[in-house]
């Protein structure tokens, strides 16, 4: 298994844990919206998941802390992409 395959996996994990939490509420929030928009299940978590590697890029590059207001400004703007 290549290792973006096992990240992918580990990223989808975090995004059902937060869907079946409900935290935070954004997450579920914006994947009933993303399907309701038409997006399918998988497009809506791999959308989702850009969101949540931002986050991880930010933690494991530069050691900065888990930003959950950039996470959830991110997830609000989809289907755009997330930048920041």
């Amino acid at each position: 298994m290549e290792t973006n395959e096992k990240l992918r996996e580990q990223i989808f994990d975090i995004i059902k844990n937060q869907l079946k939490d409900n935290t935070p509420p954004e997450t579920k929030e914006t994947f009933d919206r993303l399907i309701k928009e038409g997006f399918d299940d998988f497009q809506s978590r791999q959308m989702i998941g850009q969101c949540l590697a931002v986050e991880i890029f930010e933690v494991m590059k530069y050691g900065k802390p888990y930003n959950n207001k950039r996470y959830v400004k991110n997830l609000l703007a989809l289907p755009k992409e997330p930048f920041e």
